[in-house]
C-alpha cells in the first residue's frame, strides 16, 4: 500500500472509529439513567430508535441531494461530526429520557449520516481491487467505534455522564483528524445534483440484489447491537446478583461488538480473493445459527450464553462491508457515494422497527422468542445473496 495511501485510510479509520461511537452512548448507560430517571420502558427504546430513525432521514437528504458526491467529503464528515458530539453532549443537559433527550438522539443520528456513509465515499475512491478489504477496515472501524461506549460504561461504572462527556469529545476529536486525509485516485465528483440516480438502485440487478442481502443483514444487526447488553444481563440474572450480571453484561457487548471489528477487516481480504457475496452467505449463517443457539441457552450458564454471544457478534458484522462494496463495484463512480447512502437510509429504516420492537415482544414472549426472531434476517439474506455468488456471475 502506498505511504499516502496507507497514511489517509489510518486517519480516516481512527476518524470513523471516534466519530460512530455516539452512536450507542444512551444504550450502554441506560441502566445507570433508568435508575435516576425512573425512565419508561417505551422511551427507553425511544432513545435507541430514535438515532436509527434520525439516520434514516440524515441519509435520504445526503443521498437525494448528493452531498457526499457533490462536495470535498471530508469537510462533510468533519462539520457532521462535530455537531453530532454537540448534539451528544446536550443529554448532560436534558431532562432524562425526555423530550428534548429523544431529540438529541434524533439529531445525532441525522448527523452521522454525514459520517458512516460519507466515510465509505472516501475509502472506495482509493482502490477498486482492494475495495472489499477498504471498506472492511472502514466498518471495522465503525464496528469497533460502536462498542467503545459500553467499554466507557463499564470502566466508569454508574457515573453514566463522564461516559457521556468521553464519547462526545473522542467524536469531536475524529470530526478534526479526518481533515488531514487525502482522497483517493479513484474519488470522483458528481457535475450537478441528480435525484434520478437513485433509480439505478432498481434498475441495476447487482445493486438490487445486494439492497436486499443488505436488508436481511439490518434486520439482525441494530437489534442485536441494541439489546444484547439488556437481553444478556437478563440471562445472567438467572444465576448472578443483579449489579454482577449488569457489570457483566456491559462487557459483553463491548467484546460482541468489538470483537467484530477485527473480522470485518479479515473478511475485507477474504472477499478480495473468493468473493464478496460469497463472504456475506457465510457471515450470515454463522450469525443467524448464533442467534438461535444464544436463545436456546439463554438463561443457562453464564459461560456458555457469553461464549455463543461471542460468536454471535464476530459473525453478525463482517458481511455489512461486503454489501456497500458491492454496491460501489456496480455503480457509476460518481454516485456511489449516494447509492451506498441510500442503502444504508433504507437499510436503517428497517431497524427503527426492530429496535423499538425487540424490547416490547421481550416483555411479552421473552427474550430468546426475540433472539431467536432475529435470525429471519439472515435466512433472507441468504437467498437475496445466492445470485451475486462469483461462481454464478461467471456463467452468466
Amino acid at each position: 500500500m502506498h505511504p499516502s495511501k496507507r497514511f489517509s485510510i489510518s486517519l480516516l479509520v481512527l476518524a470513523e472509529l471516534a466519530g460512530m461511537s455516539l452512536w450507542f452512548t444512551s444504550a450502554a448507560v441506560l441502566p445507570d439513567m433508568a435508575r435516576e430517571g425512573a425512565i419508561e420502558p417505551v422511551r427507553q427504546a425511544l432513545l435507541s430508535s430514535a438515532v436509527q430513525a434520525g439516520f434514516v432521514v440524515g441519509a435520504l437528504v445526503v443521498s437525494i441531494s448528493g452531498v457526499a458526491d457533490r462536495f470535498d467529503p471530508r469537510r462533510v464528515f468533519a462539520i457532521s461530526a462535530l455537531l453530532a458530539a454537540l448534539a451528544n453532549a446536550s443529554l448532560l443537559v436534558t431532562v432524562l429520557g425526555g423530550d428534548l433527550a429523544i431529540s438529541a438522539r434524533f439529531a445525532t443520528g441525522a448527523l452521522l449520516a454525514g459520517v458512516y456513509p460519507v466515510g465509505m465515499k472516501i475509502a472506495v475512491g482509493w482502490g477498486t481491487r482492494d475495495r472489499g478489504f477498504l471498506v472492511g477496515l472502514l466498518v471495522g472501524a465503525l464496528t469497533l467505534g460502536n462498542g467503545v461506549p459500553y467499554l466507557a460504561a463499564f470502566l466508569g461504572g454508574a457515573e453514566w455522564r463522564a461516559t457521556v462527556v468521553a464519547i462526545s469529545v473522542l467524536a469531536g476529536a475524529g470530526g478534526l483528524i479526518v481533515l488531514a486525509a487525502g482522497l483517493g485516485p479513484h474519488h470522483a465528483k458528481a457535475p450537478r445534483f441528480e435525484p434520478g440516480a437513485i433509480r439505478i438502485a432498481w434498475t441495476e440487478r447487482r445493486i438490487r440484489d445486494a439492497y436486499l442481502g443488505y436488508f436481511g443483514h439490518m434486520w439482525e444487526l441494530f437489534a442485536m447491537w441494541a439489546w444484547i447488553g439488556v437481553a444478556s444481563a437478563v440471562s445472567y440474572g438467572a444465576t448472578l446478583d443483579t449489579a454482577a450480571a449488569e457489570s457483566l453484561a456491559k462487557l459483553t457487548a463491548f467484546l460482541a461488538i468489538g470483537l467484530g471489528a477485527v473480522t470485518c477487516v479479515v473478511a475485507g481480504r477474504v472477499a478480495d480473493r473468493v468473493g464478496k457475496a460469497e463472504v456475506t452467505i457465510i457471515a450470515m449463517a454463522v450469525s443467524g445459527t448464533a442467534a438461535v443457539l444464544t436463545a436456546l441457552t439463554f438463561g443457562g450458564p453464564v459461560w456458555l450464553t457469553f461464549t455463543l454471544i461471542m460468536v454471535w457478534g464476530i459473525a453478525v458484522i463482517p458481511d455489512s462491508a461486503q454489501f456497500s462494496a458491492l454496491v460501489a463495484d456496480a455503480s457509476p463512480p460518481h454516485f456511489a457515494g449516494s447509492l451506498m447512502t441510500f442503502q444504508t437510509a433504507i437499510g436503517f429504516a428497517l431497524t427503527i422497527a426492530t429496535v423499538q420492537v425487540a424490547p416490547i415482544l421481550a416483555d411479552a414472549f421473552g427474550w430468546p422468542v426475540v433472539l431467536a426472531g432475529l435470525a429471519i434476517g439472515p435466512a433472507f439474506g441468504i437467498v437475496a445473496m445466492m445470485p451475486l455468488r462469483r461462481s454464478r456471475t461467471a456463467t452468466h
